[in-house]
This record gives C-alpha cells, sequence and structure tokens, in this order.
C-alpha cells in the first residue's frame, strides 16, 4: 500500500501577534490595486495584502504597532479601520 505524498500546509505571520500560523485560520487585508484597502475573507483577491488573527486584540494591536500599514505600504484612514474593525468582530463571534 503507497501512503500519499504529506501536503505542506501554508503559513502566514499573523500582523498583529507576530505568531506563525495556518494560512486557512488567518484573516487577509488587502490594499486593492485601484488602492482600496478590505477584508479578503476568501483570501483570493488581487493586490497587496497582510494576514491577522481573526482576533480583535490581533487587529487592535498592529493598527498601534502601525503593522497594517507598514504590511500594506500606506497610511490608512480611521473610516476605513473602523469598517475592518466590525467585519473582524462579526467573524470573530
Amino acid at each position: 500500500m503507497i501512503m500519499g505524498k504529506m501536503r505542506k500546509i501554508p503559513q502566514r505571520m499573523c500582523i498583529g501577534c507576530r505568531n506563525m500560523k495556518n494560512k486557512k485560520d488567518l484573516i487577509r487585508i488587502v490594499r486593492t490595486p485601484q488602492g482600496d484597502i478590505e477584508l479578503d475573507t476568501q483570501g483570493k483577491k488581487p493586490g497587496r495584502g497582510a494576514y491577522i488573527c481573526a482576533d480583535l486584540q490581533c487587529f487592535k494591536k498592529a493598527i498601534k504597532n502601525k503593522g497594517l500599514e507598514k504590511a500594506l505600504d500606506r497610511s490608512i484612514p480611521g473610516e476605513i479601520i473602523g469598517h475592518i474593525e466590525k467585519q473582524i468582530e462579526s467573524i470573530s463571534s
């Protein structure tokens, strides 16, 4: 009996807590080619992405240490931060 090859599970670092986790356990925040910043729940949208835990504490930490701004290479307006925060809150609950 031949066993199948073990697949490598993609790992990404959370920009809030800085821990490596499975890609599918994280949420992707993307800066689209048009310059919009939005949540990418499927992980398929084009653009520069940053990964974060589905935890509001990690998101707040990423905002406080400017990890999200550095990862997306752009400053982020307050209303977009508030909008993403509400989306993460609905996902994590």
